[in-house]
């Protein structure tokens, strides 16, 4: 799930009412409030729902709930942001100036520049900065910003694979999960595929050991197909969530009988996202849930069902009703039903048939009674 960012004027006292109604929430089962706590509380990461309403919540875990969800290590980080502001801090206003030239040099293509910059700091291609209040490239290398992802200045140099060549020359080749990350960072950027660069950046990085399957899962949430395809070329396992998220039917069903729970629910989402139907059916008639929210790092804040009705899958829409999707379930960052999604979307056809369902419901809920 994305970060909820601050306000720009935030107020403590309304982050701990905050706090206060999701430790209600929790009291409550609200199914919302505990994907948030599963997300954000390290105590319960992949806990299911029934081990979080279980347990005993005090103020203090719904509050460092609270400051996760905004980006911040812990509660007291998040009240010394607020009560002591310091200057902004981001991927725009690094505070470091040596690493602040270097990303500037790299922004600007400048490979001869940047070559004599690491020399000149040979230890800064090992170097992390950190920022806190951001969704995510919250302690980047200095070789994760060749992704622009995030979107700084919504381009890449022409020569950028140049420029992460001589990154990667001054050490860079050398930080494993750097690598890792930064393959990750530009199979889900839009930047990269815009430039047609991704797929040589794919190759270079592989070229230097960075491993394929580690930036499957980004690629495939952030629907970069050509990024799968050219990561499985460069041998990235092929599992039931790849095959959900490519619509190959095939593949899904002689995968599906070895997948163990969590890949099944990381392909339902996916086959929901990308309309599917086929694969869909088979997921649920192989006993997947659709009334679970989505994994973490899969639109987590949102079910099966947002995700179809936001992509306008009206044939996906529809199996997931029938097979019973529940239509009261919302969004965990904006508090939507499916039905408030069709209709911020525009998908007049989604919402009109979602409307009547929910209507049809409410009318058998009431017979019964």
């Amino acid at each position: 799930m994305p970060v909820r960012p601050l306000p720009s004027d935030p107020n403590l006292d309304h982050l701990k009412y905050q706090a206060k109604d999701l430790l209600k929430a929790h009291g409550a089962r609200d199914a919302g409030a505990a994907q948030r706590i599963r997300e954000f509380h390290p105590r319960f990461h992949k806990a299911a729902d029934v081990a979080i309403f279980s347990a005993r919540l005090k103020l203090s875990d719904a509050q460092l709930t609270i400051a996760r969800e905004h980006g911040y290590a812990s509660w007291p980080r998040l009240r010394q942001r607020i009560e002591k502001p310091t200057p902004a801090d981001g991927p725009d206003h690094i505070q470091n100036a040596t690493f602040r030239q270097a990303v500037d040099l790299l922004d600007a293509g400048d490979v001869e520049g940047l070559h004599k910059h690491l020399r000149e700091h040979p230890r800064l291609v090992h170097q992390h900065v950190s920022f806190e209040g951001v969704n995510y490239f919250r302690n980047p290398t200095l070789l994760e910003f060749v992704a622009e992802n995030p979107v700084r200045r919504g381009a890449l140099p022409a020569n950028i694979v140049q420029v992460a060549q001589v990154i990667l020359d001054a050490g860079a080749k050398q930080d494993q999960p750097a690598l890792n990350e930064t393959l990750a960072l530009v199979c889900s950027g839009c930047v990269p595929r815009q430039c047609n660069m991704q797929i040589p950046l794919i190759d270079l990085l592989c070229d230097h050991g960075a491993d394929p399957s580690h930036a499957t899962p980004a690629a495939l949430a952030h629907g970069e197909s050509d990024a799968v395809r050219a990561l499985l070329r460069r041998g990235a396992r092929k599992g039931l969530a790849e095959a959900a998220a490519l619509g190959a039917v095939e593949d899904a069903q002689q995968l599906l009988p070895r997948a163990g729970g969590e890949v099944r629910h990381r392909a339902l989402t996916l086959a929901s996202q990308f309309g599917h139907a086929a694969i869909v059916q088979l997921l649920l008639d192989a006993g997947e849930d659709p009334n679970r929210y989505n994994p973490i790092g899969f639109h987590s804040h949102s079910t099966p069902l947002h995700q179809a009705v936001a992509a306008g899958h009206g044939a996906v829409v529809r199996l997931l009703v029938e097979r019973g999707a529940r239509l009261d379930l919302k969004d965990t960052l904006w508090q939507g039903t499916p039905l408030g999604w069709a209709s911020h979307e525009g998908k007049a056809e989604i919402e009109e048939y979602l409307r009547a369902q929910e209507t049809r419901r409410e009318g058998a809920s009431g017979s019964k009674m």
